[in-house]
């Protein structure tokens, strides 16, 4: 049986019925930008994480790059980011033309809050935390460290959707929480798709003219704006989806405790909880210093795996410029080189799941060369 790192037709066959029937609403009414189905989604996104205000934009990046652009943040500023997250958080500083300063991960994969005072220096405007793999990072210290230097505090929530630190939902501890739809996040679009979500209503009423050309009245310009909306059509199918995000919650919750109670292997080792976080478990991610071989070994037993992620942004070709090398961020570069993430995936079944395991728990460094 040939098991897949993610299945998203698998998501689909759930609710297979209320995805076409919106669909043909959406397609039937004759309006397929900015109509109904997005300020409704809005509406019920807000909700759901508790903040006041939601505004659906493009993708995950433009939500990003967006944020920094609303807040002011630009040439000459400096935001804090740690090292290990997908690059797309990174784009999301340098596209303003501010420059981002790198921090060490923790045991969880999240920015290590003791190393982020160290890094801020009378440049530092804000600081981007990633809610890297579905895990709410420690925003307790953060917080304070915001408080304390005047800082702006931006979310990447891309991972995080449903996620909370002590009882708080992610994207709505800061100024802006940031989210991308993609088909495989927790709760997917059917195409791309983002939204940000705030308790500041001026930073919502520019996001929504930002995101349409710079303007609040058709053809009537303030600003140089952009191209950046969640279309009717992706705001229906996520209105469907967020209607059961507890029971998909649930479920990938289920296989990630299937899979902590049962993977029992010294050449890898599990992902850990941070106390007061929970986790939704977009990704399940495994560290071993045997990656690669695990990586084929799994391959020849046709168990698909992803490395989040192979190349960390401060080594990345489009990132030179900043002028790092290997070495510099020692704990991230070893995470790139040690870390792979599981199947995962809602409608994943538990015969899918038992033979995951089996062949995790066999593993063996060299025997399978």
């Amino acid at each position: 049986m040939k098991i897949m790192p993610n299945r998203m037709d698998r998501g689909f066959y759930q609710y297979q019925t209320e995805f076409e029937q919106k669909a043909l609403e959406v397609l039937r009414s004759g309006w397929y930008v900015l109509g109904k189905e997005v300020s409704s989604f809005e509406e019920e996104f807000a909700a759901y994480t508790g903040a006041k205000y939601c505004v659906g934009v493009g993708n995950g990046l433009d939500a990003l790059w967006l944020a920094f652009k609303v807040l002011g943040i630009g040439q000459g500023d400096e935001v804090i980011v740690q090292a290990n997250t997908y690059i797309a958080s990174v784009m999301g500083i340098t596209i303003n033309g501010a420059t981002p300063v790198f921090v060490e991960p923790d045991e969880y994969y999240s920015i290590d809050a003791d190393k982020i005072e160290e890094k801020i220096t009378d440049k530092t405007k804000a600081i981007l935390v990633v809610h890297l793999y579905g895990q709410a990072s420690n925003m307790e210290k953060i917080l304070t460290l915001c408080k304390k230097y005047n800082l702006r505090l931006v979310e990447d929530c891309a991972q995080s959707h449903g996620a909370c630190y002590q009882g708080k939902m992610t994207g709505t501890f800061g100024d802006i929480g940031c989210f991308s739809f993609y088909p495989s996040k927790n709760l997917g679009a059917f195409g791309d798709g983002g939204a940000i979500v705030t308790n500041d209503e001026q930073i919502a009423k520019d996001m929504k003219m930002y995101r349409n050309y710079g303007s609040e009245k058709r053809y009537y310009n303030k600003v140089v704006g952009a191209n950046s909306r969640l279309d009717e059509l992706q705001a229906g199918l996520l209105r469907v989806r967020l209607s059961h995000m507890e029971e998909l919650t649930k479920e990938k919750e289920q296989i990630a405790l299937t899979y902590l109670k049962e993977l029992n292997n010294p050449y890898f080792t599990l992902p850990k909880l941070l106390a007061g976080a929970n986790h939704v478990w977009h990704q399940f991610v495994l560290c071993s210093q045997y990656r690669d071989e695990l990586i084929q070994y799994l391959e020849e037993k046709e168990i698909g795996t992803i490395i989040h992620y192979p190349v960390p942004p401060h080594l990345a070709e489009a990132y030179e410029y900043l002028g790092f090398k290997e070495g510099d961020f020692p704990i991230t570069e070893r995470y790139a080189k040690s870390v792979v993430s599981i199947p995962m995936y809602n409608g994943m079944t538990e015969e899918e799941q038992k033979i995951v395991i089996e062949a995790l728990n066999a593993f063996v460094p060299g025997k399978f060369r």
